[in-house]
């Protein structure tokens, strides 16, 4: 059962009936280090639960469905909302929400000099809703919408959403928008790519060119035309956890699947690499493994090009205490310096901005931040398109990156986890 929120930072609570709290009432224009974490019962989730809707299978368990019960909404209505949006979503899409399968890659795990005791397995989130996994983030941001239309907590004309993103979330935002028919603006940097612009012209988004601007504050201006947006009115479909605590609730069905997907393997899992731009995957991924009793290692990945994950975990030190590090965010987390670049392009967020998560999960868990030099991230990228059997961005397979950049620290019989979630455009 979910009661609210908690800040991280200050310790502010938000209960679970409030509509449209996306962030932490004390984050501010001058000071944004704040971000919600879902409090949660103490009892595991049941990660094994059978079913193929996550939304549908783990409705118990999401903030969503505590926010429209705490409104009298009942459960029947609560999951008929979410298969009716769920086919709407088919409609615009092709496919609605499914489990994505977990396996060995046999092809994979050969070319990295596996023993076939260890080896790759890799969770495929390729072919669910627009591509890629950004869209679990995003389905209970509009079912808490939805929700609150249905119950007449808000009238008036729909305010249009708004997403800072450069390809998977700004397709996954804008798909999930066309199903509703609600306005959206997607504010892009100036290197999209023509095939990601088409896409996002298709479904109807006003899209919005950010380049860097002089006099800008540090970081993305993509994020700084998003935040002007929200301050106009625009609500925040976004994929960071300081900008919309309800992102982390749907992502969380990741974590669930995945403790489940584990159990299964003959001789479990020893480790998963997860890639990090903004790091809501991360975070929620995380959550979702936590709240499934599963401790497996979590090693959150970046690249060379935009690393400051791993220069905050350096700054921390030992024994990296996510509670230390909330105190000490605005001196250990900050934009990169450098200009971002990687050919796994979507992760090359300025900051991370879902990093407390992150430093918690690899902290309880013996995890670590892994940079993939550019080397090993175009080595992912090949064998990803070449060998995975699996149509996988450069993006997607930047987990694999890690891997591929620590391979001569890892046992030949270890069984690795990694996500491919960005199909290649």
């Amino acid at each position: 059962m979910i009661a609210g929120f908690r800040c991280r930072v200050c310790g502010a609570h938000v209960d679970i009936t409030r509509i449209h709290q996306w962030t932490c009432p004390n984050a501010s224009r001058d000071d944004r280090h704040h971000v919600l974490d879902i409090v949660t019962s103490t009892v595991p989730v049941d990660a094994g639960a059978a079913g193929d809707n996550p939304f549908v299978v783990f409705r118990e368990a999401l903030a969503f469905d505590a926010f429209a019960a705490a409104h009298g909404m009942t459960a029947a209505a609560r999951e008929a909302l979410i298969v009716e949006t769920d086919d709407l979503v088919a409609a615009v899409d092709g496919t609605g929400f499914r489990r994505s399968p977990f396996a060995r890659n046999d092809a994979l795990s050969d070319a990295l000099g596996f023993s076939p005791d260890g080896g790759v397995w890799v969770k495929n989130e390729t072919r669910q809703v627009a591509g890629s996994h950004k869209a679990r983030h995003l389905f209970t941001v509009l079912l808490h919408l939805r929700a609150a239309e249905l119950l007449g907590l808000r009238g008036g004309p729909r305010a249009p959403l708004a997403i800072s993103s450069c390809g998977n979330a700004a397709i996954a935002a804008s798909t999930l928008a066309a199903a509703v028919s609600w306005p959206i603006t997607v504010f892009v940097p100036p290197a999209a790519s023509a095939v990601v612009l088409a896409r996002l012209d298709g479904l109807g988004a006003r899209v919005v060119v950010c380049p860097r601007r002089t006099g800008d504050p540090p970081g993305d201006p993509c994020v700084h035309r998003f935040r002007e947006a929200l301050a106009n009115g625009a609500l925040p479909f976004a994929v960071q956890g300081p900008e919309n605590v309800w992102c982390l609730d749907g992502g969380r069905t990741l974590g669930w699947e995945l403790a489940d997907q584990f159990a299964q393997v003959d001789g479990g899992i020893d480790r998963l690499m997860v890639q990090v731009g903004g790091g809501a995957l991360a975070t929620s991924v995380g959550m979702g493994l936590t709240e499934a009793g599963c401790r497996i290692p979590l090693d959150a990945v970046q690249t060379a090009g935009c690393a400051p994950l791993r220069r905050a975990w350096d700054l921390l030190g030992a024994p990296h205490d996510a509670d230390v590090a909330a105190r000490r965010w605005t001196e250990l987390m900050w934009p990169w310096e450098q200009e971002p670049r990687s050919l796994a392009d979507g992760i090359l967020d300025d900051e991370t901005y879902d990093w407390l998560g992150i430093v918690e999960r690899m902290a309880a868990t013996g995890g670590r931040p892994i940079v993939a030099d550019e080397a090993s991230v175009i080595r992912a990228a090949d064998l990803a398109t070449t060998v995975s059997g699996i149509d996988t961005s450069p993006t997607g397979a930047a987990g694999l990156a890690g891997l591929v950049a620590v391979r001569a620290e890892i046992s030949d019989d270890e069984r690795i986890a990694v996500i491919f979630s960005g199909v290649r455009r």
